[in-house]
């Protein structure tokens, strides 16, 4: 057998703000048929909010010391810090895993991260099965690449020295130039017209010819995403993108905090003071556990801008930090203060 044929094959999936990523890794991990999988969720914040949902799934070929989180900073700027020893403790896994998936942070750029699997240590062992962007199909048919844009073109309009998009467009830009394959998601909420308006903005930015997929609540067959077996480390200096060259990127145009909040009695309540808050104070993300008073079940908040969903995931345990506590993700400049007085009303 050949070494390239042992390596392991990873699924880099890449998105931005909201745009479905934990939603699409769920089914896959519930339909893998049998595959032993392992993930790396890459969180931006302090908790990891996507690991946690994901570690909920009670998969038998994803079992909880398969998922491993990191939150100390997005894997293209710390793969030596926390990528490499991830992919150490993932490969010494017995038994063996057949695939390795990553989700990346919704601000990461994917093309350093996939530049260091041609580091010697890394390319005998793991290969890029394929690069795989989500992109919100509501927000690109409304013209946009996020819910809510108005800060950010208020923020670009006002200084003149700028003369190429804004920072989030060009995130959104390069993760495009990197795919492989693009999952279209929120299908359900898009009509004909709409359709073809998120499709035609997503090819308006595409170099070269790549398969767009629609999907409805990340509901996609796996083989579509996993076993591409295109080596992507090997072609990925061909795949232009506005930070080559650039030793590093900088994700100072965002702020990230953690709100923490008393026990709520009112979930729906508590949505609409999510809402308000992105609406009166341009928050552009927030994900978080909540404890409702006299409920055995955890509530899962998740908004993108001022569309959020609330859903009890699954029961407390005593392992858990039963404390209410949201992410809070927005521009550099983000009110914190007001934030958490709409919030903690």
């Amino acid at each position: 057998m050949t070494a390239s044929a042992t390596r392991v094959p990873c699924t880099v999936v890449t998105g931005f703000l909201g745009s479905g990523k934990t939603t699409l890794i769920r089914h896959i991990l519930q339909h893998a048929n049998g595959k032993r999988l392992a993930l790396i969720v890459n969180e931006f914040g302090d908790i990891g909010i996507d690991g946690e949902i994901l570690k909920g799934c009670g998969i038998d070929t994803c079992p909880e010391e398969n998922i491993l989180e990191l939150a100390n900073g997005c894997l293209c700027c710390t793969v030596a810090d926390d990528f490499v020893p991830a992919l150490d403790q993932i490969l010494a896994l017995e038994p063996k895993v057949d695939h390795i998936i990553i989700e990346t942070s919704g601000l990461a750029l994917p093309k350093p991260l996939v530049q260091a699997f041609q580091w010697p240590s890394v390319k005998s062992r793991v290969t890029v099965d394929g690069v795989v962007a989500v992109v919100d199909g509501p927000a690109l048919a409304d013209g946009k690449v996020a819910t809510d844009m108005e800060a950010l073109q208020a923020q670009r309009q006002q200084d003149e020295s700028v003369d190429h998009d804004d920072p989030v467009e060009e995130v959104f830009e390069d993760q495009l130039a990197c795919a492989d394959l693009i999952i279209l998601s929120k299908n359900d909420l898009l009509d004909e017209a709409g359709s073809l308006r998120a499709n035609t903005r997503i090819g308006d930015h595409l170099a070269r010819a790549v398969k767009i997929v629609p999907t409805t609540h990340g509901r996609i067959e796996p083989s579509v995403m996993l076993g591409l077996g295109l080596a992507v480390e090997d072609d990925i200096e061909n795949r232009k993108t506005h930070h080559d060259g650039m030793l590093d990127h900088e994700h100072d145009d965002f702020d990230s905090f953690i709100v923490e909040l008393p026990a709520t009695s009112d979930p729906d309540d508590l949505a609409a003071r999510v809402a308000a808050a992105a609406e009166q104070e341009n928050v552009l993300r927030v994900k978080g556990f909540v404890d409702v008073s006299g409920k055995p079940m955890r509530l899962l908040v998740q908004a993108v801008g001022p569309r959020v969903s609330h859903y009890y995931d699954r029961v407390w345990t005593p392992a858990d930090d039963r404390r209410s506590r949201l992410v809070v993700i927005g521009l550099k400049g983000l009110n914190r203060e007001a934030v958490e007085r709409i919030l903690v009303n």
